[in-house]
């Protein structure tokens, strides 16, 4: 048994595959900014917003699904670039409140080789970050039905845990949730190694300050956070933030998201596990016992196995 005995919200109807690989359509690129919260973050990282006017994927995407991008050229192999997806960052309204125009968080992948040690560069992530106003960018999608809101918003209350460009899916969701004028309560936990690395954060603090039922909270990772707490993962702010975020967390009408590299998942289930009774923490998770007493000792691995979660906790990571 992978999932709890909890069942989920229904969840809004989202269309898939309008667009296929093997009939892919064309989107111009009309806006490409950095978002990072200041140019001297680590990252390199651009909002990309591409009007997908005459595709099927216009007005038929919604806040949490992803859509595909096709680079141009072949690979090492002599064989096409593969199709890449990535997050839809824009609300189901779309950047032009259309739904003509969706929008991405991209990051520049840029490493080296293991073994030569030579510059390694993201094809299809520099790619996206190079198109110049006016470019065309082959799309396909929309793609993804788990990771979205309830087709019912004002009946749940909402906790999103983002890292890095897994700001993207939350974006969209809160600005859909505050459009709609959904008074439910959102927490969004935003988790960056430095001030300078997050993303929108200018945005998302106007938008908490515009809407009371809105709380925008970050984790600091290598520094002090602005409030004078210690560095912390995005994880440790549900003890640092308790006063906010358990009640919210305990709530029965509590839907968690989770979105961001691969690994941040369990320490949040963790330090939700620790810190939660066990009557709202089993609106979540479930393990027995002995698993129960070692929870500093969990593994990724464990997860919907040992660890089984209810369908009000989404997961996507990468």
């Amino acid at each position: 048994m992978s999932e709890t005995t909890h069942p989920g919200p229904a969840l809004l109807p989202a269309k898939m595959h309008l667009v296929s690989p093997a009939a892919p359509g064309v989107g111009t690129v009309i806006f490409s900014e950095r978002c990072t919260a200041s140019k001297k973050a680590a990252g390199i990282v651009r909002h990309v917003a591409i009007d997908v006017s005459g595709t099927a994927l216009a007005g038929n995407f919604i806040a949490g699904q992803s859509f595909g991008v096709v680079p141009p050229g072949t690979d090492a192999n002599g064989k096409p670039q593969k199709l890449r997806l990535y997050s839809i960052a824009s609300p189901s309204y779309g950047e032009d409140g259309e739904g003509k125009v969706l929008a991405t968080t991209v990051k520049r992948v840029i490493d080296e080789h293991d073994e030569n040690h030579k510059l390694f560069l993201g094809v299809c992530s520099n790619y996206l970050c190079d198109l110049q106003l006016g470019d065309k960018v082959t799309v396909t999608g929309p793609s993804g039905k788990r990771f979205v809101l309830p087709a019912a918003p004002d009946q749940h209350d909402y906790v999103f845990f983002a890292t890095g460009t897994g700001i993207a899916p939350f974006r969209g969701m809160v600005m859909d949730l505050l459009k709609a004028g959904v008074k439910s309560r959102i927490a969004l936990v935003m988790g960056s190694p430095y001030a300078s690395d997050l993303l929108y954060d200018a945005d998302l603090r106007a938008l908490a300050a515009k809407h009371p039922n809105f709380q925008y909270i970050t984790a600091l990772s290598r520094e002090k956070q602005p409030d004078g707490a210690p560095a912390m993962y995005v994880h440790d702010r549900i003890r640092h933030s308790r006063d906010v975020l358990l009640p919210l967390l305990a709530g029965e009408r509590t839907l968690v998201y989770i979105c961001g590299i691969a690994g941040m998942e369990l320490g949040v289930i963790q330090r939700l596990t620790e810190l939660l009774p066990a009557g709202p923490r089993e609106q979540y998770i479930e393990a027995d016992a002995a698993t129960l007493e070692s929870i500093a000792g969990w593994k990724r691995t464990m997860l919907h196995k040992e660890i089984r979660l209810s369908r009000r906790m989404f997961l996507e990571v990468y």
